[in-house]
């Protein structure tokens, strides 16, 4: 019998992403490496728990659920969650950032000091500058201020940043533009609290981090996991939670790694062999090169 394992999910490490399972073994993703994996026959998808615990029902949890949490597990993960904006006690120092996804697509977020840039990573920004520095509640007030006086909002669907990953400007100056222009609005805005410390506008790109330049432009997007399907392709890119998997005849898809938590997992029936049984939503219209 095939050996079972189930994913934690994708991580950004310095060198590149890397998918984390139960137990502590990690899966390093280069560039053109095959990822291949079945359901199998007859399994169910299982709530991961909430803070380093099961959930004490082992809940079923829907297939197309990003967070894999059932109703209870998903409010105990919330409660003391920064995220979530339920705490305001975090001694911590935070960082104000912009960030920037596509073009028209730039949202404004908080993320502590320590973290460095692994946030931006994990969001799947394609380029970002930090704002300012100062304690978790004026790192708050400052992301509402840019909400209130600049629209900026502090969330875009996956769905959005998907959409427009084939439509990226060619020059990093060029995707740096909508940044550098509202960075200078806000930093010109007044009702800054006045212990954040502004940060200069100093844009990072992540094409080349997340394989971007040139790549295909995908297809379509796996919409759900489901027993008695699987997956196998060569890793083209990654961004963010998503990996694009080209897989064959049907051309590059993209495939959100929090989708397979919860799920048992094995190796596909011809590992070798690329192909995709998961249920794929096509996008819209069709995608011409990346620039």
């Amino acid at each position: 019998m095939a050996q079972v394992w189930k994913c934690s999910g994708l991580r950004w490490s310095p060198d590149g992403p890397v998918l984390v399972w139960d137990g502590g073994r990690r899966s390093a993703l280069p560039w053109g490496k095959r990822v291949g994996f079945a359901v199998p026959e007859g399994s169910a998808r299982e709530c991961v728990g909430a803070r380093g615990h099961a959930c004490p029902t082992r809940a079923a949890v829907p297939g197309r659920s990003t967070g894999a949490r059932c109703e209870e597990c998903a409010r105990l993960d919330r409660a003391h969650s920064v995220a979530a904006d339920t705490i305001a006690d975090d001694p911590r120092p935070y960082r104000v950032y912009l960030a920037w996804f596509g073009p028209g697509m730039v949202k404004v977020g908080i993320t502590a000091v320590e973290r460095g840039s692994a946030r931006l990573l994990e969001q799947g920004a394609v380029c970002f500058s930090w704002l300012g520095t100062g304690p978790l509640m004026a790192a708050r007030r400052t992301e509402e201020l840019l909400r209130a006086a600049l629209q900026v909002p502090d969330r875009i669907p996956y769905a959005e940043k998907r959409a427009v990953r084939s439509v990226l400007p060619g020059t990093g100056e060029e995707r740096a533009a909508q940044v550098r222009e509202l960075h200078a609005r806000a930093v010109a805005l007044s009702g800054w609290p006045e212990s954040l410390r502004p940060e200069p506008c100093e844009v990072t790109d992540h094409v080349g981090v997340f394989g971007l330049a040139g790549v295909p432009a995908a297809l379509g997007e796996v919409v759900e996991l489901v027993p008695g399907g699987g997956v196998s392709g060569e890793l083209v890119a990654a961004a963010g939670p998503d990996l694009h998997l080209a897989v064959g005849g049907r051309g590059v898809v993209v495939l959100d790694t929090r989708l397979m938590t919860g799920w048992q997992l094995v190796p596909p029936a011809a590992p070798e062999a690329a192909g995709l049984t998961f249920p794929v939503r096509e996008f819209a219209r069709p995608q011409e090169g990346l620039f």
